[in-house]
């Protein structure tokens, strides 16, 4: 699943591209795949999209956030478009002639010859059009990229569990999955399975260190391709542990291992994060 640096990636690809999205107007929306569409009906969600401005192109978590100028009779209204692209989803500027694929679920044709189009083979992708971004962010955590030191170390003070799963938790910080909890715990040195009550403020800044480092590493990188569904970066060739399992920890040479934490595969160096 794309992580925050692939989505930001995405975000930027759109925001600052040639061409850009923003500044396009969507002529007609193609509902090629109903359920991909959240909210509202997808006759609605049509309907209310086409002639829309595009504004902006942000990212929260995982989340893609696409400000829109909407026309309701004479007056004009801002709202946003979310989508979160799950297990296979992509999410490119193309010409129209290539818009309508065979994994092709939405399609935004726009003004000027350009499609934006939602790809996604497993059909878990969804899109939200909402005038409130509230409605569908408001049950996550901080920005996983934004959150403070002392707003980190404060929400971990309340939590209790292990490691892994605390930052796999959108409800605790938003944006982390498995490729980015792993290598942030080995860079902060701690155990995946480490109990969350048992570390220190200093332990906690030292993981909030970590976590800014590896997931600014992998947006530089244009994030991480570990299969088909995202092509096109790099972070997989920094990677310290994740799929790394037998092979020797670049620190001390010891073997990485494969565990299972909350049923996620988890890799991990038994000496440089000791339990």
């Amino acid at each position: 699943m794309p992580e925050l640096p692939e989505v930001e990636t995405v975000a930027r690809t759109l925001r600052t591209g040639t061409p850009a999205l923003i500044g396009q107007t969507i002529r007609d929306v193609l509902v090629l795949w109903p359920r991909q569409v959240a909210h509202p009906s997808p006759t609605a969600f049509a309907q209310g999209l086409s002639g829309a401005r595009i504004q902006a192109v942000d990212r929260y978590g995982k989340y893609l956030l696409i400000g829109l100028r909407t026309s309701q009779g004479c007056q004009e209204a801002d709202s946003v478009l979310l989508v979160h692209l799950r297990m296979s989803g992509r999410l490119e500027l193309v010409p129209e002639a290539q818009a309508v694929t065979r994994h092709a679920r939405l399609v935004w044709r726009l003004d000027g010859g350009l499609a934006l189009r939602f790809e996604d083979a497993r059909k878990f992708g969804r899109a939200w059009w909402v005038t409130d971004p509230a409605v569908v962010l408001g049950k996550l955590g901080p920005d996983a990229l934004a959150i403070s030191a002392e707003v980190f170390v404060a929400r971990a003070r309340s939590r209790r569990g292990a490691l892994k799963p605390l930052l796999l938790d959108q409800s605790f910080i938003a944006g982390i999955g498995n490729i980015y909890a792993d290598e942030s715990l080995y860079l902060s040195g701690l155990h995946p399975k480490r109990l969350v009550a048992t570390l220190n403020e200093a332990e906690l800044l030292r993981l909030h260190t970590a976590i800014q480092y590896v997931l600014r590493a992998g947006i530089a990188a244009n994030g991480a391709s570990v299969d088909w569904v995202y092509p096109g970066g790099h972070f997989q060739e920094h990677f310290a542990v994740y799929g790394r399992a037998g092979q020797p920890c670049h620190r001390c040479g010891q073997p990485i291992q494969r565990i299972l934490v909350a049923q996620r595969s988890t890799f991990f160096c038994p000496s440089c994060q000791p339990s």
